[in-house]
């Protein structure tokens, strides 16, 4: 018997109909057959807490300035000659009084020789004048010589006198002169900078050599008028700007009652001891200044501080809710920070997300 083509097509169409359904049934009795899944609700972040140490400490403020020598001075002859020697390298130390260069002497000294030379000519035409004088004094006593000539004796006697205290002036300036061929440290320092040769001719006034006293510095700062506080003969802490220097020992030497009219600010002058040289005359450092008496504060470690919208930590309630409490910070330091608060400080979180807000439930890990 003959099946026709468009049979075999209808029984394949009711075939494939019929597997469908079967799936399709099978399908809904599996999901109904599961139970359906409930949300969950989301978990309370974890936080880590620490507990302020409470501490003493003083209201302070870094001010950077510059660090002078204590005593800086650009000297030269005042007289003109031939720069002959340089005692003192460039970088050496020098005692007070110690001499550090010397113009060509040999005019000078042979100066000073003449006028000694006329000194001792002066004393004896000023000795025979007066003996001349007492002479003719005792003579006209006794009725041998006229009163006008023991006048006149006596006149060339007060003359020679007066000759002599002019030689004895030149020779004194003639000295001075002298002395002036020879450069002497006024105080005892390091002698920064200095001729590289000698020979050249100079004139008097010209700044050829630079001596500073490196020991103490003075470092110069500026603080605002809500800083008069400070008191001279106060200890302060100071540090180089970039470098490993410090030291505790320095001491505020002057406060100017008088503020900087640019600024406002008053000048402080900070005396830094350096006997053995570790801070460098010219370069920057930083002093932190106690201003006003000890107060009560607690100790964070400075990853606890939050600084966005104003400094402020988190704490935990006793219901697990977080607060932000505004601090005020006193001392920062890279592993710790001082810092006061209105209220009581306790169970401060470390380490606060940046999205932790006021009222956030969260956990104790």
């Amino acid at each position: 018997m003959k099946i026709s083509r468009r049979a075999v097509t209808i029984a394949a169409i009711v075939s494939v109909a019929s597997l469908a359904g079967l799936v399709v049934t099978a399908t809904a009795q599996t999901r109904a057959s599961k139970p359906e899944a409930k949300p969950q609700a989301p978990q309370a972040p974890s936080v880590q807490v620490v507990e302020p140490r409470p501490v003493e400490t003083t209201a302070r403020e870094e001010v950077s300035g510059t660090l002078d020598p204590a005593k800086s001075l650009k000297a030269g002859f005042e007289v003109p000659g031939r720069l002959a020697r340089i005692t003192v390298k460039k970088g050496a130390r020098v005692a007070e009084g110690a001499l550090i260069a010397q113009l060509d002497p040999e005019l000078a000294d042979a100066q000073v020789q003449q006028a000694q030379a006329a000194v001792k000519a002066a004393e004896a035409q000023a000795a025979m004048a007066e003996d001349t004088a007492r002479r003719q004094t005792e003579l006209q006593q006794k009725g041998t010589v006229s009163d006008w000539q023991s006048k006149t004796s006596t006149s060339q006697a007060a003359a020679a006198q007066a000759q002599l205290q002019a030689a004895r002036a030149q020779l004194a300036q003639a000295v001075a002169t002298r002395k002036r061929h020879d450069l002497r440290a006024p105080f005892a320092g390091v002698l920064i900078d200095a001729p590289d040769q000698v020979g050249a001719t100079v004139t008097s006034g010209n700044q050829l050599f630079t001596l500073e006293q490196l020991d103490p510095l003075v470092l110069r700062l500026t603080v605002p008028e809500t800083a008069r506080a400070l008191k001279p003969g106060t200890k302060v802490h100071v540090e180089a700007v970039g470098g490993s220097a410090t030291t505790d020992e320095a001491v505020i030497r002057n406060i100017i009652p008088s503020a900087d009219p640019a600024t406002r600010r008053i000048p402080v002058e900070v005396l830094v001891p350096n006997r053995d040289g570790r801070f460098t005359a010219h370069t920057l450092a930083r002093a932190v200044l106690p201003l006003g008496s000890p107060v009560q504060a607690v100790a964070l470690p400075a990853s606890a501080l939050a600084s966005v919208g104003g400094d402020h930590v988190f704490t935990l309630g006793e219901g697990g809710e977080v607060k932000r409490v505004a601090v005020q910070v006193v001392e920062r330091g890279p592993k710790e920070v001082i810092v006061k608060s209105g209220e009581p400080l306790s169970r401060v979180i470390d380490y606060p997300s940046v999205d932790l807000s006021e009222g956030t439930k969260v956990s104790i890990r």
